[in-house]
């Protein structure tokens, strides 16, 4: 039997697993595949466990690990209950959606899309930034124009229920103020490794709730919110999106992967850098980090505890929670 045709069955055996998922510590248990066993995906928060199931059967079909990340993100871009990612997400200060997304292969093809609105899937509009224009990022009317000419459904611009609900409440006050977990998870971020080492990642969101009109975090920013090279390994990020701007994290932890750490002390050194250049503000921040190498090998930190992710293979799916700079 190929291994494709093996990988498909053992798919199929074990999709049971995608569905509840099993919370278990990182910082206590060793993670559910060990380095060699491939393809892999990590996905940031809850919402990563039906996302990596999108990711593991779409590369059963296409044996695409570019096709895998965009198929998983693109799941969550649809969950009407998620109201971090996608239009259903919570709006900025004025009420109106505006959605960010970024899309890398380990060959330094990537593309994003940013401050964009009526869009359903910006991922797939950052593909096609990557894939049939000359630039990386393309952003507002401009990614709002080139959707239009792709043929993309353009949609009503309306909140929904639950994101006007919030919006209306928060109007009461209109106090700008994160909590961390709550609106600091406010990305999926996914990163696959193929059963050949080739390394592709994603990342999507609606932003932080009640920005400023026009505000951009990391998630479309190459090399912040999500950075792939197929030399070392992958890296994507969560939360609070200007300071990991500020250390361009993902980027960071490539390159200390390059340099020798593995990807859990790369994760580590870039949440002590985080940590040192936000020091004002940081007990009210919340950031996350995940990688990969071309091994299989994952890491995987945090400032604050709360930061979970997803981790699917061919052993199965389940929910781990990271460690992080701060105890309990």
């Amino acid at each position: 039997m190929s291994q494709r045709r093996k990988f498909i069955k053992q798919t199929l055996m074990s999709s049971a697993l995608f569905i509840p998922g099993v919370g278990q510590s990182f910082a206590e248990n060793t993670p559910i595949q060990k380095a060699g066993e491939k393809p892999l995906f990590l996905s940031t928060w809850n919402h990563g466990l039906p996302a990596n199931a999108a990711a593991l059967k779409k590369y059963a079909e296409t044996n695409s690990v570019l096709d895998a990340v965009e198929a998983g993100v693109m799941d969550t871009e649809l969950d009407l209950s998620n109201l971090s990612v996608g239009l259903q997400g919570l709006p900025d200060r004025e009420g109106i959606t505006t959605l960010d997304a970024s899309i890398m292969t380990g060959d330094g093809s990537c593309g994003s899309v940013a401050f964009v609105r009526q869009v359903k899937h910006p991922i797939s509009l950052a593909r096609v930034v990557m894939e049939k224009t000359p630039h990386v990022m393309i952003v507002g009317e401009g990614a709002r124009q080139l959707a239009i000419a792709e043929g993309f459904p353009i949609e009503e611009e309306k909140l929904s229920p639950k994101a006007e609900a919030a919006y209306l409440k928060w109007k009461e006050t209109s106090q700008y103020k994160p909590v961390i977990n709550i609106e600091n998870h406010d990305t999926i971020g996914m990163i696959g490794v193929d059963a050949n080492g080739k390394l592709a990642g994603s990342c999507t969101t609606s932003g932080l709730a009640y920005k400023m009109h026009g505000r951009v975090g990391d998630s479309p920013i190459i090399g912040a919110g999500l950075y792939v090279d197929d030399e070392v390994g992958a890296a994507t990020a969560t939360g609070l999106g200007e300071s990991i701007i500020r250390i361009c994290g993902s980027f960071l932890i490539v390159e200390l992967m390059r340099q020798g750490r593995t990807p859990q002390e790369a994760c580590e050194e870039t949440v002590r850098r985080l940590v040192a250049k936000n020091e004002k503000n940081i007990k009210d921040l919340q950031a996350g980090f995940l990688a990969i190498n071309k091994d299989g090998e994952v890491g995987a930190y945090a400032v604050h505890p709360g930061f979970n992710f997803a981790q699917g293979g061919l052993q199965g799916n389940t929910m781990i929670d990271s460690n992080s700079y701060f105890k309990k």
